[in-house]
């Protein structure tokens, strides 16, 4: 296995990647919260583009993976800045985006940050605004509470251990919602979805396919697929994706 590269932000935030070289556009992985870029899609997308000489970049966000920092520092708008900072750094040009989970809420916000560099863009069961219409919204009294006099609640994980929700990163996700205001997406956009996920509903899916404008855009459901969305079959639906936006 190749050691990681590391790219210092502006913030002094350490971010480690491994980038391939190759053709353009350059396929971008952004993935979910608390996972890394060692996650089975993003070791198979970049397997899949170097076997198609195409360029390719994975990385960890800051409290993830081999980056610096804790999770439970970070929020939404550091992860954003993360992402825009390694983009700038270390890819030129096109850029074709796959974002998982929050990273499809990462991928979105891409696509207000630097529009023009965009050729396409892939979620795979994107979770826009969960922090106000998933934690938020969900919070009992009790948590809200906590969330005031503690800072922080434990959220538990279908996935792995229990989420540290801090009051930043509720306070921090009001100030990048993206299904609030106008999104527009001016390039080909594929939306995949599992109808099996207990993470991110198909409402959210359907919400974001309803409240997007753009030229090319496309939801797809999966039956019986789930938040991981790592099988065979489901890992040939976002090479497909890919392809479909990238020859679109």
């Amino acid at each position: 296995m190749s050691k990681a590269h590391y790219f210092e932000t502006p913030q002094g935030r350490r971010i480690a990647y491994h980038k391939a070289g190759g053709a353009g556009p350059t396929l971008v992985f952004c993935g979910g919260l608390k996972s890394d870029m060692e996650g089975t899609k993003a070791i198979h997308l970049e397997a899949w583009a170097k076997a198609r000489g195409l360029a390719f970049l994975r990385f960890d966000y800051s409290g993830h993976g081999e980056s610096s920092g804790a999770f439970e520092e970070g929020c939404i708008g550091d992860w954003h800045e993360d992402t825009l900072a390694i983009l700038e750094g270390v890819t030129e040009g096109p850029l074709v985006i796959v974002g998982s989970s929050m990273g499809g809420w990462q991928a979105l916000l891409l696509a207000r940050a630097i529009p023009r560099r965009i050729r396409g863009l892939v979620t795979i069961a994107a979770a826009p605004d969960f922090t106000e219409d998933g934690y938020w919204a969900n919070f009992s009294e009790a948590q809200k509470a906590e969330l005031d006099t503690v800072g922080h609640v434990a959220l538990p994980s279908d996935y792995m251990e229990p989420y540290i929700i801090t009051k930043r990163m509720i306070e921090d996700g009001r100030k990048h919602l993206v299904l609030r205001d106008k999104l527009e997406l001016g390039f080909p956009v594929r939306f995949l979805q599992g109808t099996a996920d207990t993470a991110v509903s198909v409402a959210t899916a359907v919400r974001l396919l309803e409240h997007a404008e753009g030229p090319d855009m496309r939801l797809a459901l999966i039956k019986d697929a789930d938040h991981r969305f790592s099988d065979e079959v489901c890992l040939g639906l976002i090479e497909a994706a890919v392809e479909e936006v990238i020859a679109a």
